[in-house]
């Protein structure tokens, strides 16, 4: 009997390259030596091509030295029923349902697979510490088959890597950044009952995930947050604050408040991102809040409580003068961010101010932040730190407030940076570079983990649907799967948000160390263009230049330093 004669194909490519099955792999940003700086993850994948006539199965072996850890994870395809909408630029990788390359799924016990005539890709992370010695780090990958039937040959192919680590560590973001973090839909999900053990567990599991992706800022839900929900509708109840109404007025309990704090504290988060205190797209209600009347739980606010209500105004006063004094004893005060309503348009100027100066007085003196596009709110004094969406950015830019922010969702879908499934990878990592460039006070985004339909009518899989039911384009709403562990699975955009602030976090240090005009350098503006929120090279390469550029110019000024000391 003749052995067939296959062979296993392989190729590195960069963290940004997505391998789609039936498209070799191109070579932009591919490269055989990372650098990077201590306490920072970086990443490569391995594509490969099975030239064989059906299914195998392969392991991964790894050589590397001690002192880094390597992990290879699969990256697995997911469905894209909704990749992108109508109106569209040129950029986007593929625009018709079907399956792409997001998930990444630890390897199992019977490896990866080796399938017949299809690229695929396995991810590749070299981790450091702030205790990792300074050096290069050379590491192979072994990539093998088992021969499952009698005419199957093992397969073999290997490549190599080199990880120089600088003698410098990565220093904190100095930003601000929050993905917006939807605990109900966690309970959902998993089938716990809300602020049941197991959810705490579950909600630390992907809060501490969050965090060593890149977030130190987290939506905290003093009340269940008013987003993404149908007028008239209801979200799942996740309130930390207990509302009692007496005949004096509302009493409050913070027994999960603190607990919550506390958790916080312990994975993490430095920043305190306050659920809205009026409903969405205009403030025209209140949020949904439950208390206790006569002892039995029942809704006392919502869809039906106008927000300029005096109910709700004697409510609100009484919480927020509560509030504060609970918050001031927990020494968090000055990281606290209040919201008044997220995207209001410039038909709900009148109802925003009115319901800012509702709560303005018992607010003040804290830091007050909303999603908008439209500059006349700054204007006329109704936001003071706008979260600004980046393709609207320009005439912020150009009266610029003191602070400002960024943000972008299912709408910034032309030439701007975001984070679709369809989008190239250097689409989601030129963030870090416009973040530094235009000195951005911080980033916003509303899908860490939004795993209903459009207007939370719903569930969904998020395995199977990630367009919120063909509402926003794939991976809008999600940045990590749901594990079975009850702990989050990442994605290819998840990793590339924590390479952008990476990127971030080094221009800040390069800066610390020179200054700015040499970070600026290091963009190469002369040779590629001005970097704007629309405009910037469409290729990965650009990008791994670039930090090889700030990486040089660190390794520099530290040499430089050290020749200084006596």
């Amino acid at each position: 009997m003749d052995v067939q004669e296959h062979k296993l194909q392989v190729k590195l490519v960069s963290d940004m390259e997505k391998v789609f099955p039936s498209r070799k792999p191109s070579e932009d940003g591919a490269v055989s030596r990372l650098t990077a700086l201590k306490g920072e993850t970086v990443s490569f994948q391995i594509a490969y091509y099975g030239d064989v006539e059906r299914k195998q199965r392969g392991t991964v072996r790894i050589e590397a030295p001690a002192g880094i850890k390597v992990r290879v994870k699969k990256v697995g395809l997911v469905p894209c029923a909704y990749p992108c909408h109508m109106e569209r630029d040129e950029g986007y990788l593929a625009t018709e349902p079907g399956l792409y390359p997001d998930l990444l799924e630890d390897l199992r016990e019977f490896g990866f697979p080796i399938i017949s005539g299809q690229w695929r890709s396995l991810w590749i992370d070299i981790e450091t510490t702030e205790d990792t010695p300074a050096g290069e780090y050379p590491v192979k990958i072994i990539l093998e088959s088992q021969a499952h039937a009698p005419r199957m040959r093992p397969l073999f192919a290997e490549a190599d890597i080199t990880a120089e680590i600088l003698n410098t560590a990565l220093p904190e973001l100095k930003i601000r950044h929050t993905e917006w973090f939807h605990c109900d839909c966690l309970a959902e999900y998993y089938g716990v009952e809300v602020f049941s053990e197991r959810h705490w567990e579950i909600i630390e599991n992907f809060v501490r995930h969050a965090v060593k992706r890149g977030c130190n800022m987290l939506l905290t839900p003093v009340f269940t947050p008013p987003l993404d929900t149908a007028v008239n509708g209801e979200r799942r109840t996740v309130q930390l604050v207990d509302v009692t109404v007496t005949d004096q007025g509302y009493e409050f309990g913070y027994d999960r408040f603190r607990r919550w704090v506390e958790m916080c504290r312990r994975c993490g988060i430095r920043y305190f991102e306050i659920s809205h205190l009026f409903s969405q797209w205009g403030a025209k209600a209140a949020p949904k809040i439950v208390g206790r009347v006569n002892g039995k739980e029942r809704k006392i606010f919502g869809w039906e409580t106008r927000a300029d209500g005096e109910e709700y105004r004697k409510f609100l006063q009484a919480f927020l003068t509560s509030f504060t004094e609970e918050f001031e004893r927990l020494g968090i005060g000055k990281q606290c961010y209040f919201h008044i309503s997220d995207e209001p348009e410039e038909k709900d100027l009148e109802s925003y101010i009115h319901a800012k100066n509702l709560v303005k007085e018992s607010l003040s003196g804290y830091r007050m932040i909303d999603a908008l596009s439209e500059y006349r709110f700054y204007e006329q004094g109704a936001v003071e730190e706008p979260v600004c969406a980046n393709d609207h950015i320009e005439p912020f830019l150009k009266n610029r407030p003191p602070r400002l922010w960024t943000y972008y969702c299912t709408a910034q879908h032309l030439e701007v940076s975001n984070r679709f499934i369809a989008l190239p990878g250097f689409r989601t990592r030129i963030l870090g570079i416009q973040l530094y460039k235009y000195a951005v006070s911080g980033f916003l985004h509303w899908g860490y983990n939004f795993y209903n339909s459009e207007f939370s009518l719903y569930p969904i899989d998020p395995y199977q649907c990630t367009d919120a039911d063909g509402a926003f384009p794939s991976g809008d709403p999600f940045l990590v799967y749901p594990g079975k562990s009850g702990k989050p699975v990442d994605s290819i955009r998840s990793m590339l948000m924590e390479k952008a602030m990476a990127d971030l976090r080094a221009m800040d240090h390069l800066e610390n160390l020179t200054d700015r005009e040499t970070v600026i350098k290091c963009l190469m503006e002369e040779e590629h263009g001005e970097i704007t929120f629309r405009a910037y090279p469409q290729k990965a390469s650009y990008l791994v230049e670039v930090r090889e550029n700030i990486n040089a110019a660190i390794r520099a000024a530290i040499s430089k330093n050290a020749r200084k000391l006596p």
